[in-house]
Parts: structure tokens; sequence; C-alpha cells
């Protein structure tokens, strides 16, 4: 299994506890929420430094990996989105980008192409645990506007990198070939 697949599995562990913490509403929670959710977003670098410093890439890490990143994005914007603490279109964006991206990785994992995270989707990431994290924290009202912000950002490249996904595979997917 290694050590990068052990700490994308606990990504995924940590899912429902961030989704917990978020439904139960109080501010205890939520800054608890919060540790985990941000805890759980860093992990996302710890197994990628893993795998490349000690050189043990899987087959298994390349699907876990980003199906745990999706896993605890998406679970925690539907749950803050649930107590109304998220901006439905915001969620109804990135719910549906990391849908279709794992429905295209599905596709053409059956057509032999490979997927790799692109820059631009870990740009993605960052920029979405960046955003979901201040939305789990409990701000006040004042940083409404700086949440949106960053959270605009995340929506901004969240599109672009679905975009470019579908784009850059299209070709590779119809010629039947990795490249």
């Amino acid at each position: 299994m290694g050590w990068p697949n052990i700490v994308s599995a606990l990504r995924i562990v940590l899912v429902p506890v961030v989704v917990a913490l978020v439904l139960v509403k109080t501010d205890g929670s939520e800054y608890g929420a919060a540790a985990v959710f941000v805890a759980a977003g860093l992990s996302d670098y710890l197994d990628g430094y893993l795998a490349r410093r000690f050189a043990t890439a899987t087959l298994t890490g390349a699907w876990l990996d980003p199906l745990s990143d999706k896993l605890l994005v998406v679970a925690t914007v539907v749950a803050l989105t649930a107590v109304s603490r998220f901006p439905i279109w915001a969620a109804a964006i990135i719910v549906v980008r990391e849908v279709a991206v794992s429905v295209l990785r599905a596709y053409v994992g059956t057509r032999r192409v490979s997927m790799p995270a692109s820059v631009v989707a870990k740009w993605k990431t960052a920029t979405q645990i960046a955003a979901i994290g201040l939305y789990v924290l409990p701000l006040p009202s004042g940083a409404d506007t700086a949440k949106l912000a960053v959270l605009s950002v995340a929506v901004a490249i969240t599109v672009y990198s679905g975009l470019d996904y579908f784009l850059h595979l299209s070709g590779r997917v119809g010629a039947g070939r990795d490249g």
C-alpha cells in the first residue's frame, strides 16, 4: 500500500469527520471542522511529496489521491451548503466539475489513456481548499467579501481546469492512444 496511499486513505477517513463537525453547527465544532479540513487538505501535498521522494508512485495512488481530494471537497461543500454557509451557485459549479472530471477519468481509463493531474488542477485544489477552509471557519460577517473573493478565484480556476481536461483529452481519447 505504501505511505502515500495510506495518507490518501486517511484523507478519505477524515471526510465524514469534517462533515459531522460542520453539521453540528457550534463554534467549537466549526473550529474543529476547519482544523480537520485544513489538515486533510494539506495531506494532499504530503502524499505527493512522499510518492516523489521515495519513488513509490502506484496505479492505486494515481486514482486514490484525486478521489480523496474530490470526496473531501464535494462532501464539505455539500455539508456547508446544507447548513446555509456556502453559496449554492459555487457548490453547483464545484460539484458538477468534480463529478464530470471523475466520469472523464473513468472513461479514459477504459481507453487506457492516462490522465495525470495538470498544474492547473493542482492550483484548483489549492484554491478550493483555501476557499472552503474560509467558509468552514466561523468568521465574522466582515470577512464575507474576502471569502467571496477567494471563492470566486477558486471557482474560476475550477471551471478552467475542468475545461482544460476535456479539451486536451478529447483528441487523445479519439485517437485511442496515450501521449
